[in-house]
């Protein structure tokens, strides 16, 4: 990964982290329980420039199909990891030549 790629992705952990943050806040009445958590994330990233970050326009529908995944993902492959950076190195890969 360049140094490019790493700086990007750090800058998106901490938008992912940022909005479980700002999730939890807007679910608190549910302790941050939310089944359809993605459809919530992909609004609030889009809102908040992940497109720019990506260098990539995304429909809110992609970007729920890629949370799910990683989401899928990271718990066959990496359970236990820190989930926001090992979203947004996956993110990056995908979308930064």
């Amino acid at each position: 990964m360049t140094a490019k790629h790493a700086d990007v992705a750090q800058a998106l952990a901490a938008l992912l982290h940022q909005t479980s943050e700002d999730h939890h806040v807007a679910y608190k009445e549910t302790d941050g329980v939310d089944p359809d958590w993605s459809i919530w994330y992909a609004g609030h990233l889009i809102e908040c420039g992940i497109e720019k970050m990506l260098n990539a326009t995304l429909l809110k529908s992609d970007l729920i199909y890629l949370l799910v995944g990683a989401d899928k993902d990271i718990n066959r492959e990496a359970p236990g990891a820190k989930w926001e950076t090992w979203y947004a190195d996956r993110f990056v890969k995908r979308y930064l030549p």
